[in-house]
């Protein structure tokens, strides 16, 4: 070798030469995935080992290795991933010498600003630290030679890996309650918005455990896709590590758009559903693994105790009792399996007759049996015999465990075999924060909420059916509620049923959102409300199921999406709908009658012409699971009708930072000492408090007097404290949308407002109406997560609906206002 090639292999060696060429590496567009992956950590080595072999050499260490673990232990480097080193010595350095060789490897590390996770051990301290910590553990099984002794790293490795199988009875459990925890502090990757693609359940750091369980000989994992699942999250946080440039597993909403570019997605719905798919791969060999880990120790346990009842003359393992389910299916070892004598090629209900049949014993499918079902089992005809269409109704009505066993089929691909349309919010993220779920999850959980639902209505198979099939159109362009009617047409006289349910079915599917947004958004003391809602449902029997499938809907949603409040005001509608349709005809409205407090405050008003206030916290309601529900703070408020009204009383509660939850304004009419009557608002809010204490009522009516009279520039202070404390970087929300309800009320015009919530969007709203110079008949404001939807009744001055052109000149003017 020259000195200029010497000079020169010196010199790629070194740090600059060594970020230089990662720098290239990672900027190589034809490198990418495990290659890419394998190239650099193929690069860190021999920089690494040329730093060993260098600083070995000064200090004059012998027996002694560099060893990598964990994630570089396997090979896998992200872009900006820590490199997880051990340096490994029999013992007979001097103490100094090998404090020196550490220096001399560690350091430069850092120079280069790499995040390093270092320890210096010998093999007896490694795998005494092993015994005590079990991610220790978890790293060392992965341990791999870089420079040094490889016989010293061979050691270990066998070791640590004896160590690990030795111990496995007590090791695993433990594992598994790691695990455990993880999952209840990070989450279902398979369910988040912003998921951590390495600690949430269904991630990295679950795949990683897999292959240890394996290593411990006593259970292995379901391969079918696991390998390409892993691939795939190990690819998104590399577009994550290059596109943020930080070393972070959060898959931050900011971030997606990019990192589903640089994957070559179409979005970042694309990317999360991939990202979704492959957490539920790891998710269901998760479950699967741990279950037959369970097994396995248990039988264990119990096969030496039976021994020695038997004076050792046990000779194998017994063969499990099998306790008979159904037809063709029997229980054994705690799982479901087919029957010896079941022919799934020829019978094509036995798929469905096994899932009833497990969620009904609350027992899991055996993996085989559901790789064996899903290679085996014959189609269903079409339309589909009774029995099937009753076995899948079984299996939704059974409740919590339904879900269990639907992730079992869904993981062999049966569901989409079962329901073609199935495929299409298979893992389908949904972008509002009030959802808790998936599209397809949603709709499992749903129908388990329905099943507790199934005693109040008539026709629980439709129930159950209609919960399952509710969102199915979030596959489809346009509004969901409209594709998913044709959809659930479809897939109901696939299942077999007949016209007549069938059309209920889609009627379900296509109103399951009526009830709570007409109780929620609109007068119910309008006639024309409560009609159109009579005329869409038809029948009671239909209504009597909405309303089940009401309730359901949104439990599963999350908890934002339903209270006692919404509930009372859902019943409140039905009832009303339900006189409709028996034949009565809706009350017309009559003046509004206030109750006892709103009366006295009524009075007040009238006798002093000044606003009167009453700030009354509410007790707590029985939530839909039974506990408590606390309902925040009532806030009446009485005043002569005036202009400004809304925006005033809006804006004060926005400077006290007060929350609105909801909201009513209505105008009623008392009789003076003169015979005459006189107009007054009656304003009640559910409000909370944004952060801190409630404030004393005597601060809010002078506040909202000075705002009245003019005063008080709350917009201007909204503003001031908006310039002060700016809302946190986050993603765009969508822009606000204005529209008019269309055949909303005979009496007034319905102005529908969606848009984000916001401290002062109700003060912008009322400010942009009161500019238009309409009057705000009657307002109904609801909050969901970060959501306002609501509705505001409008009349011009005149008394009654604006025309149809005027009407959408006010939608428009306020949409510009809040924009």
């Amino acid at each position: 070798m020259t000195s200029t090639e010497a000079t020169t292999e010196s010199e790629a060696s070194g740090p600059s030469g060594y970020a230089a060429a990662r720098l290239r590496l990672l900027q190589e567009e034809t490198w990418s995935g495990p290659p890419r992956r394998a190239a650099l950590a193929r690069l860190t080595d021999d920089w690494l080992t040329g730093l060993f072999t260098a600083a070995a050499g000064q200090t004059g260490v012998r027996g002694a290795a560099l060893v990598a673990v964990g994630g570089y232990g396997r090979g896998e480097l992200s872009p900006r991933s820590d490199l997880d080193l051990l340096l490994l010595h029999d013992g007979s350095a001097d103490a100094g010498a090998l404090a020196a060789l550490a220096d001399r490897v560690w350091y430069p590390v850092w120079d280069l600003g790499l995040a390093l996770d270092h320890s210096v051990r010998t093999p007896g301290e490694a795998r005494r630290t092993a015994g005590e910590d079990l991610k220790v553990q978890l790293g060392l099984l992965d341990a791999r030679p870089v420079a040094g002794d490889l016989g010293l790293v061979a050691a270990l490795r066998t070791a640590v890996l004896a160590d690990w199988r030795n111990q496995a009875a007590e090791r695993l459990p433990a594992l598994d309650e790691l695990c455990r925890e993880r999952a209840a502090r990070t989450g279902e990757l398979q369910f988040l918005l912003e998921p951590d693609l390495k600690e949430a359940r269904g991630g990295l750091r679950d795949a990683t455990v897999l292959r240890a369980v394996a290593a411990s000989w006593v259970a292995d994992a379901p391969r079918q896709g696991l390998a390409e699942a892993r691939r795939t999250l190990l690819d998104v946080r590399d577009a994550l590590h290059l596109t943020t440039g930080r070393a972070t597993d959060r898959l931050a909403l900011q971030e997606q758009d990019q990192v589903a570019e640089a994957l070559g997605l179409l979005d970042a719905d694309a990317l999360l559903r991939q990202v979704y798919e492959a957490a539920r791969t790891v998710s269901y060999a998760t479950d699967v693994t741990w279950r037959e880990v369970n097994r396995v120790l248990r039988a264990r346990s119990v096969r030496p105790r039976l021994r020695a009842l038997l004076g050792g003359g046990l000779g194998g393992r017994a063969a499990p009792e099998r306790t008979p389910l159904a037809d063709g299916v029997v229980e054994a070892d705690g799982e479901v399996v087919l029957a010896r004598a079941a022919r799934p090629e020829k019978d094509p209900v036995l798929t469905l007759r096994a899932a009833a049949a497990a969620a009904e014993s609350g027992l899991p499918l055996s993996r085989h049996l559901v790789r064996h079902l899903a290679t085996a089992a014959r189609p269903l005809p079409v339309p589909w015999p009774a029995e099937a269409r009753e076995e899948l109704v079984t299996l939704l009505g059974a409740g919590e465990p339904t879900v269990g066993v639907w992730e079992a089929l869904e993981s062999e691909g049966i569901i989409t075999r079962l329901l073609p349309d199935w495929e299409r919010v298979h893992c389908r993220p949904q972008r509002n924060p009030v959802h808790t779920w998936t599209v397809d999850r949603h709709l499992v959980e749903t129908a388990v909420r329905a099943a507790a639902l199934t005693r109040r209505v008539h026709r629980p198979d439709l129930l159950l059916v209609a919960a399952l099939l509710h969102d199915i159109g979030k596959g489809r362009p346009g509004d969901h509620s409209v594709a998913g009617e044709v959809i659930a047409r479809d897939m109901a006289a696939r299942m077999g049923f007949d016209g007549h349910d069938v059309g209920v079915v889609a009627t379900l599917v296509r109103h399951h959102l009526l009830l709570v947004e007409t109780a929620t958004r609109r007068d119910l003391d309008d006639p024309a409300t409560v009609r159109s809602v009579a005329t869409a449902v038809g029948s009671t029997s239909t209504l009597e199921l909405l309303h089940a499938l009401t309730e359901a809907d949104a439990l599963a949603t999350g908890p934002a999406a339903w209270s006692s409040w919404r509930a009372s005001l859902v019943a409140d509608l039905v009832k009303r709908v339900s006189a409709v349709l028996a034949g009565e005809a809706p009350r017309e409205p009559e003046p509004t009658v206030p109750g006892a407090e709103q009366e006295r405050l009524a009075i007040e008003a009238l006798r002093t012409g000044e606003p009167v206030l009453a700030l009354h916290t509410q007790p707590a309601l029985p939530a839909a699971d039974g506990g408590p529900e606390p309902v925040g703070v009532e806030l009446l408020i009485a005043l002569p009708d005036r202009p400004g009204v809304l925006p005033a009383a809006a804006g004060v509660l926005a400077l006290h930072r007060l929350t609105v939850r909801a909201a009513e304004l209505r105008a009623v009419e008392l009789p003076t000492e003169v015979g005459d009557s006189a107009d007054l608002l009656l304003l009640s809010w559910r409000v909370a408090a944004e952060y801190g204490c409630l404030p004393q009522a005597a601060r809010l009516r002078a506040d909202l007097v000075r705002a009245l009279d003019g005063s008080l520039d709350i917009r201007a202070r909204l503003a001031e404290r908006e310039a002060a404390h700016p809302r946190r970087r986050g993603v765009k929300a969508p822009p606000p949308r204005v529209t008019v309800a269309a055949a909303g009320s005979r009496l007034a015009t319905v102005i529908e407002v969606r848009a984000q919530d916001a401290p002062g969007l109700l003060h912008r709203i009322g400010r942009a109406l009161e500019q238009s110079a309409v009057r705000v008949r009657s307002a109904h404001v609801s909050t969901l997560g970060a959501n306002a939807v609501d509705a505001f009744y409008v009349t011009g001055t005149d008394g009654g609906p604006l025309p149809g052109v005027r009407a959408a000149e006010v939608a428009e003017e306020v949409e510009k206002a809040l924009g």
